[in-house]
């Protein structure tokens, strides 16, 4: 399957795209920033898929080495993005957060980027330090205070879902590096104890982990959400009530285009395609999986994980969330939900991947390896 992975991967995100790009037509209308403009989300999604596009190519063509010696560029240009999210008036603040920066008629979320920013320095440390990877310090103490710096500046501006995304990947790629769990696991712990201790003291995120826990109290107020999507799930069934005809995006389930855009798809095209959805990402892991498993280093095969790892946490706690498996985080569902910075971040995530598939090993046919055979035989003899 590894000879076609490419080929699957780039036609699953196509499907992605595309379901994307037709519930935000149906969505977009109502939502309550969209002022009457029907076409208002479905263009500015447009140009960042173009945009997004564009840099998938050239990541897909440029050697992927090239992250591998400017990873010292990229994390202080993140670190400085963040920061500014915090400046105003280029930092914008919305919702409670402050994670965008606004430049000219550009917004931007620096934390999409942070996630690229972790991946690579991840990537390259434990690609330089290959012998030491399962050695505490070298494995664990000394990475983290650089993972612990964007995290930090990503949770203060109240972007729990990120921290939680970022963090996981990070622990992930570490234990596949050779980082050993017994050290791992109390990190495991405490970060999570920490995101746990900042959303309980933060009102807001307060009220949906008691939403999460007693449904039935905050459905009112903070499991508003969460209940609706369940009822637009509902409605749905398996058929759905056809394209355009959801109701629930009729200002009764907020964030209908972009957190919880996932829910309208099951009510408007039925289960099938939330099922093909759901196939899609799993194809999307697999493929990026044989990717990085066939890169021809060490830093490609942990960038590769990386990519794949953070695409499907992101995925798994979209649709965890809008199914009330899981608390309200606020992360958009890749490739479909509205987000311009995701969007690209996401294309680049592809773009990178096809770049390690067309460098990646040469399978060995069986004529091949016969031959390999037969000649260490006649070597042994």
């Amino acid at each position: 399957m590894h000879k076609q992975s490419a080929y699957i991967l780039v036609l699953s995100v196509a499907i992605l795209v595309t379901i994307g790009l037709v519930m935000l037509y149906s969505t977009g209308a109502f939502a309550p920033d969209s002022h009457g403009d029907e076409f208002g989300f479905l263009k500015k999604q447009s140009f960042w898929l173009g945009i997004g596009f564009l840099f998938a190519i050239i990541c897909a063509v440029v050697d992927y080495h090239w992250f591998q010696k400017a990873w010292y560029l990229i994390l202080p240009m993140v670190v400085l993005l963040l920061v500014l999210c915090f400046v105003r008036p280029i930092g914008m603040r919305l919702n409670g957060s402050s994670r965008w920066v606004h430049v000219g008629s550009i917004t931007l979320q620096p934390s999409e980027l942070a996630k690229l920013a972790a991946i690579i320095f991840v990537a390259w440390w434990f690609s330089k330090f290959e012998n030491k990877s399962g050695n505490f310090l070298t494995g664990v103490v000394y990475p983290l205070p650089v993972i612990g710096l964007l995290l930090a500046l990503i949770i203060t501006e109240t972007d729990l879902g990120s921290t939680l995304l970022i963090g996981a990947t990070v622990l992930f790629m570490m234990f596949v590096a050779g980082a050993r769990l017994r050290y791992l696991g109390p990190v495991i712990v405490s970060g999570a104890g920490a995101i746990l201790v900042t959303a309980w003291r933060i009102s807001e995120r307060h009220g949906r982990l008691m939403a999460f826990l007693h449904p039935e109290k905050y459905q009112d107020t903070e499991g508003h959400q969460q209940l609706m999507g369940l009822i637009a799930f509902g409605s749905g069934g398996i058929e759905g009530l056809g394209l355009g005809n959801g109701r629930q995006k009729m200002l009764y389930l907020p964030y209908a285009h972009t957190d919880f855009i996932f829910p309208v798809i099951g009510e408007e095209l039925g289960l099938r395609v939330t099922l093909l959805i759901v196939f899609c990402y799993l194809l999307v892991i697999t493929c990026g999986t044989l990717i990085a498993l066939n890169a021809k280093d060490r830093f490609g095969m942990l960038l590769g994980f990386g990519l794949t790892a953070i695409l499907g946490l992101q995925a798994a706690i979209n649709i965890g969330v809008t199914t009330s498996l899981l608390p309200n985080k606020g992360l958009p569902l890749p490739f479909i939900s509205y987000g311009g910075s995701n969007l690209f971040f996401c294309l680049l995530c592809i773009g990178v991947l096809i770049n390690i598939y067309r460098q990646g090993k040469e399978p060995i046919s069986p004529a091949k390896e016969q031959l390999s055979v037969k000649i260490r035989h006649l070597n042994r003899m």
